[in-house]
Parts: C-alpha cells; structure tokens; sequence
C-alpha cells in the first residue's frame, strides 16, 4: 500500500494533462506482454513489424532495455507534463536536461524489483554522454510508431480528461479520487493506494499532476521518489474503443433501423465523448459526426453536456434501451 499526503496547496494544485511521452515509453509493455495487453494487439501487429526494420531496431534499442516488462521506469524518463498541452519536444528536452546525479539517483531506484540491463548499466555509469541516445530513442519511437495513431489516442486522452475535470471541479477531490481507480481511497488529507510498492509520499505543497494513460491497464503508477516532481498515471477509461474502426456491422439490427453510422456512434456512447474523439474512432469527418449527432440528439437518444471547452455526448436512457434490445440483452 502507497499514501502521498496532500495540503491544502496540494489539493488546489491538482493538475490533469495529457504526456506524450508516457505513452511513447509505455507503449513498449504491450509488444513486450501481448496477451496482458490484447485489447492493443491491432497496434501491437503494426509496432513490431515496425521495431523489426533494422534501423529502428539499433536506434530504439536504449529504450528497449530500460523499459523490460515489469520493471520499474527511472522517473526523469517520464517527466510529469509542465501544462495540459505539452509537446512530445518539450518533454524531450525536459529529459535531455536531467542532471547525471538524478539520472544515477533515479537508475538506482529501480534496482529493488530486477537489475539494470545493460544499457541501463552504462547509463549509469556515463549519463552525461549516453542519456543523449535514450532521449533519441524515444523520439524514434514515438515518430515510427506512435505518431500514426497520436490523434486517435489523444482524443481518448482528451476525452477522459475533460470527463474527470467535471468530477473534480462538481465533486471535490473524495469524489475525484474515488472515481479515479478503484485501487485509490481519499481520507481527508491523504491519497491511499492499493499496491505493492509501499511508497509514502508527502507532497509539500507542490501539487500533482496526473495524466490518463492508454498502456497502463491495472492500477495507478507513481514517480517513485519523493523528491521527484510528483506525478502518477492511471488507466484510461473506455480504452476497449480505442481501435475500434468503420461503422456498425451490416448485420447490427440497430444499423437497419438507424442507419450504419449513427448505430456505431451509439454502441461508442456508452461513455461521454466528444465529436474529434468519436471522429477518430469511427472514421468519419468531424462533419459527418456532427451531423448523425445532430439527428440522434433531435430524436431524443443522445445528451449533449459542456464541461469546459469541451461538448461531451452520451447515450440516454431512450438511446440505451435501443442499444440493449440490438444486442439481445
């Protein structure tokens, strides 16, 4: 069990962003463990045909090693994004500016749980000269196998974000918390965690920053050490949708009713989205969706909510009724 202990400076300084970097070096658990992360595996398929050309093979191999399957990630390789729209080259240069004794300090806090490769050895022992590989590495990979899919994963990202904003600013940070993770309990001042890691953590005034994460599948991860800038990752909602493409199958009996894509619009409400985001995963124009969109409000089967700047739409109740009785439940 982990605690990090709040202020109240701590509880105004909760920061919701979205890190591209995170999900660049995440990403690589799943090729790694395909079967703990199968709900990826149209990604997966595409990634390691990807990782197999030789030249990003020698490029991307720094990241490779230090990102093995269960082991622990240094935190100055996943730096807590500095505001809600970082840049992937922010971040970059974020990590290629790490002093060599927190590069040293944060290697050897991931020594408990398995020993450093051998990249992670050498880093180790010269950060000055090879930390300039690793930052490479992850600019390689997220070009060659991230980019391509960025804008579909960042309208997910978007999406819960927005969705959890809404609870924090409506229900305060108990509700927040308690809807964030099953895992996580607020008691007031502190957040408890349900994990094997037995960090105890107080945060002295310096807030957190907490960023959904597509490869994070099973409970929420924190930087390791206190005095790194505090920061977690937790699973992302609705991510069984992220590769879902086209619209309703033609033997969906709701398509026949409703039309093809107004029936793939309702069996992806069953969470609050917005129109980029659901443009995303259906293939369709932001037009197109607008449009069914507009229908399926008239017709009394969908809701439209404002949270910030963002036009979330969820399926109601009437718009439920219809997707259970095409589904035979």
């Amino acid at each position: 069990m982990s605690q990090l202990r709040f202020g109240a400076a701590d509880v105004a300084g909760i920061r919701l962003a979205i890190s591209p970097v995170w999900e660049t070096v995440s990403s690589m658990w799943a090729l790694d463990e395909p079967i703990r992360h199968a709900v990826h595996l149209p990604w997966i398929d595409r990634a390691r045909v990807t990782l197999r050309r030789p030249e990003v093979a020698v490029r991307v191999r720094p990241l490779v090693e230090l990102t093995r399957p269960r082991r622990w990630l240094p935190d100055f390789l996943t730096p807590p994004a500095a505001r809600p729209d970082v840049e992937l080259a922010e971040q970059l240069d974020q990590i290629a500016a790490t002093p060599p004794a927190v590069v040293v300090r944060d290697l050897l806090a991931t020594t408990p749980r398995r020993p450093l490769s051998p990249f992670g050895r050498a880093l180790l022992g010269d950060p000055r000269r090879l930390l300039p590989q690793l930052v490479t590495a992850v600019r390689i990979w997220y070009d060659e196998a991230v980019a391509p899919d960025w804008s579909r994963i960042h309208a997910l990202l978007e999406a819960d974000i927005a969705h959890r904003a809404a609870v924090l600013a409506e229900a305060g940070a108990g509700q927040f918390f308690g809807q964030l993770h099953p895992t996580l309990r607020w008691l007031g001042d502190r957040v408890v965690s349900d994990d094997p890691w037995r960090l105890d953590f107080d945060l002295g005034g310096r807030g957190l920053v907490l960023n959904p994460g597509v490869f994070a599948e099973r409970r929420v991860l924190w930087n390791l050490l206190e005095e790194s800038p505090p920061g977690g990752t937790y699973p992302v909602r609705a991510v069984g949708t992220l590769w879902e493409v086209g619209p309703a199958p033609s033997g969906d009996p709701l398509a026949r009713v409703v039309g093809s894509g107004r029936a793939a619009l309702l069996h992806l409400l069953d969470t609050a989205a917005t129109t980029t985001d659901l443009a995303h995963r259906v293939g369709m124009s932001c037009g197109n969706v607008s449009q069914h969109l507009s229908a399926l409000l008239a017709a009394g089967l969908v809701a439209r909510t404002r949270q910030g700047r963002h036009v979330l739409y969820r399926n109601t109740e009437a718009g439920m009724v219809l997707l259970r009785a095409a589904r035979g439940e």
